[in-house]
This record gives structure tokens, C-alpha cells and sequence, in this order.
């Protein structure tokens, strides 16, 4: 009896270790998430604010960079060594994590352009055959599965991401956006990257 209460009481150190190490690793993983992206995940130039943006996209970026494919010139910097060694169980926790933030608006666009910003938002661009936003990023830019959260995301980030769209980079992601980004005028990115930074 003595012999199995000195294995419970063993067994139960090292669960207890094993336990606290695994917490251990993933608040450093956080940590080293949030070195550049905020300690509440909100986001610095350039880095783009985590929290609150979608699971399946956060997932899905993770796995871009890993494999390449998300391929402009900061991802190629920062991101790529960065998700290099994470597991498949780690990218799932982090999303997770990021994706129960609550997200603040950057609240940092022109309040002149986002006038229109709002109106390409919900109404696309007939005339050069450009599909409503909300169509694939849901009616309060909030993201839909892999399709990214927009809404409050920095006017900055939102700007260059879009510009390197129509440039090229991200070529092999899903259409339509590679598209659509290179069809935007200078005047209307600039107006649609004022009108997310202002959506709660």
C-alpha cells in the first residue's frame, strides 16, 4: 500500500511539472508573439494587431509563412523564422488564444476618405468589376473563417497590405483578392484602408 501511494505521490510531482512546463512554453510563445505585435495583441507599426482577428485565418497565416507563400518583404524578415519551428498544436493554441482577444479599433485613418472607404466596402466597384468587401469579410469587417477580420486593423497595415497585393506578393494565396487590390486606385486604397480603421 505504502509502495502505490509512493507512486501516486511521484506520479503526481511529475504531472504536476510537466503540467506547468507546458504553461511555461506557451506563455513564451505568446511572449514572443507579443514582442512585436503588443502585450494586449493590439498591434504596433507595422506590425498588424492579433487580437480578435479569426482562427482559421490566423492558422492559415501561420501555415503561409511557414511554407513561403506569404512572401512580401516583412514576411519574409520577421514572420518566416518566426513560425519556422511551431507545431501544428502550437499554431491551434495561438490562434485560439489571439482570437478570444478583444480587438480595439486603430481609429487612425483620414475621416474625409472614409467616406468612401464605406461605400467600396459594402457596394464593391461595378464599374471595374470589383465585388463588395462585405462579401467576403462579413457585414462588420469581422473576418468569416480564412477570410481576415478587418475592421479597426491599422490604416498603415491596411494600406501596404492591400499595395502589395496589386504588386504581386501572396500570388499563390486564394482568389479573388490578388485581383481586386491590383484594380484599386491609389485614392480608393487610401480611402478604404481610412474607412476599416474606424470599424469597432
Amino acid at each position: 500500500m505504502k509502495r502505490i501511494r509512493s507512486k501516486i505521490a511521484i506520479l503526481t510531482i511529475i504531472f504536476s511539472a510537466t503540467s506547468s512546463w507546458a504553461g511555461h512554453a506557451e506563455s513564451m510563445a505568446v511572449r514572443n508573439c507579443t514582442w512585436c505585435h503588443g502585450a494586449s495583441a493590439q498591434g504596433y507599426t507595422p506590425a498588424p494587431r492579433l487580437a480578435g482577428q479569426t482562427r482559421g485565418y490566423l492558422q492559415s497565416q501561420l501555415k503561409d509563412y511557414r511554407t513561403h507563400t506569404r512572401d512580401n518583404p516583412l514576411s519574409k524578415q520577421y514572420m518566416w523564422g518566426a513560425a519556422a519551428n511551431l507545431s501544428p498544436q502550437r499554431v491551434r493554441d495561438l490562434a485560439i488564444y489571439f482570437a478570444s482577444l478583444k480587438p480595439d479599433p486603430a481609429n487612425d485613418g483620414n475621416r474625409q476618405s472614409a467616406a468612401l472607404g464605406r461605400t467600396i466596402y459594402y457596394s464593391g466597384l461595378p464599374e471595374a468589376n470589383i465585388v463588395a468587401c462585405i462579401a467576403c469579410h462579413g457585414p462588420n469587417a469581422e473576418g468569416v473563417g480564412e477570410f481576415p477580420r478587418l475592421g479597426g486593423l491599422a490604416y498603415t497595415y491596411l494600406k501596404r497590405r492591400l499595395k502589395q497585393w496589386g504588386e504581386g506578393y501572396h500570388a499563390t494565396a486564394k482568389a479573388p483578392m490578388a485581383r481586386i487590390a491590383s484594380r484599386l486606385s491609389k485614392n480608393q486604397i487610401e480611402a478604404l484602408a481610412s474607412y476599416l480603421s474606424f470599424v469597432k
